[in-house]
């Protein structure tokens, strides 16, 4: 009984490694040239992943990352300079593409964008520290009110002094 559950465990086992294997993928191929691949990795380090959205391209392993890196190797090897590639991938699929894109009208509040919404939030807590300021009662204390939270102040350093000793 024992041996038949070891050995069906063992099937199981060993089936599920097949499947996993069978679905692994090869590592991408590096570029045959050294100075190609690195030129590669500083080109695809300034280009946005369009899949991931949030990584590289040169760190991202989705299909089209590899098929992007693939497109740019050939680029490099047809002689192109890193900047007709960097302008070839802007035609072909917008400034998204680019993780600085260019100043110009159309990016401009992306650029200005975070310092405007800062600036706003700095007037906005200006403006409601004043008002608050002003809308607190503000209370002058009497003479009698003075010399009372003297003594009382008077009587505390007392007893903290006897505390101590």
């Amino acid at each position: 009984m024992l041996r038949k559950v070891l050995l069906s465990t063992s099937l199981i086992f060993a089936l599920v490694g097949s499947i996993n294997l069978s679905a692994a993928k090869d590592a991408v191929p590096l570029a045959d040239d050294p100075v190609t691949e690195q030129r590669l990795i500083v080109i695809s380090e300034e280009m946005r992943c369009l899949v991931c959205q949030n990584e590289s391209l040169a760190g991202s392993r989705s299909d089209l990352a590899n098929d992007l890196r693939q497109e740019i190797r050939i680029l490099i090897k047809a002689g192109k300079t890193d900047e007709q590639i960097r302008s070839f991938m802007v035609e072909r699929y917008g400034d998204f593409v680019l993780y600085r894109p260019p100043v110009k009208p159309i990016t401009w509040l992306l650029w200005i964008g975070p310092f405007v919404i800062l600036l706003a939030g700095i007037i906005g807590l200006l403006v409601y520290l004043r008002r608050r300021n002003l809308s607190a009662p503000s209370t002058v204390l009497s003479k009698e009110d003075n010399a009372r939270i003297d003594a009382l102040l008077k009587d505390a350093k007392a007893n903290s002094t006897e505390n101590i000793s």
